[in-house]
């Protein structure tokens, strides 16, 4: 590790990681599980994606696109939270939806953590010296034909959002705990293309969290209770 390496991790890397080990303490989540519940960074997780079976005859036709997202934790006093934004309506796809800041993976990306990175700098101007990546979750084939990487990590809780309004209407927090509470999730009944279909949706006030979204926090929740 270079001198310029160690001066980061001092004083930026460990301190984000003892703001999110207290923050998590007593809750389902806490520090030293979260991190054995991801794929390490050295280990980017293969696969289609966990949920491909299911779509598997809904899918476009050809390989799918790559993708990452970026699941943000921010450490407060009062518990971890989690990063979500709210797409602006007049986008062509997705409009008006929750979802976390990413996008597809562009040539230029090294990796998903760097394509998950430049779109959340893109989107809510959260600038990489502001983000400690801890790992992956599986990936997530979205019906569109993403296949859509994870990216979990701690966000310095200084970090103010500044939406880019062409992509994005609004950045909120949701608590990590309520997120974690399996009670809160429900399975609901949608019509795709006369086909009924069914998605994990919170009913967090106000806003509408449902789909790879939903499914993505599914995934944490399953692997924090899977790992001991």
């Amino acid at each position: 590790m270079s001198r310029d390496q160690q001066t980061h991790a001092m004083q930026h890397t460990l301190p984000l990681r003892e703001q999110l080990r207290r923050s998590l303490r007593g809750s389902l989540a806490e520090h030293e599980r979260l991190l054995r519940a991801l794929h390490p960074l050295d280990q980017p997780p293969t696969g289609e994606g966990w949920n491909h079976s299911e779509l598997s005859d809904l899918l476009p036709p050809g390989p799918p696109v790559e993708a990452a997202v970026l699941a943000g934790i921010v450490p407060r006093d009062s518990g971890a939270q989690v990063i979500l934004t709210r797409r602006t309506e007049t986008l062509r796809q997705h409009g008006g939806q929750v979802g976390f800041p990413g996008g597809r993976t562009e040539p230029d990306d090294r990796d998903a953590v760097a394509a998950a990175l430049r779109e959340s700098q893109e989107e809510i101007a959260l600038l990489p010296t502001q983000v400690q990546v801890l790992g992956y979750l599986d990936p997530f084939v979205t019906i569109t034909g993403y296949r859509v990487m994870p990216v979990v990590a701690v966000i310095d809780p200084a970090f103010v959002a500044v939406p880019q309004p062409e992509e994005v209407a609004e950045v909120f927090e949701v608590p990590l705990a309520y997120l974690m509470e399996p009670a809160n999730l429900h399975q609901v009944e949608i019509d795709h293309r006369g086909r009924i279909r069914h998605v994990l949706e919170y009913a967090w006030p106000g806003q509408r969290i449902w789909g790879a979204t939903a499914a993505i926090l599914y995934n944490l929740r399953r692997r924090l209770e899977q790992t001991r």
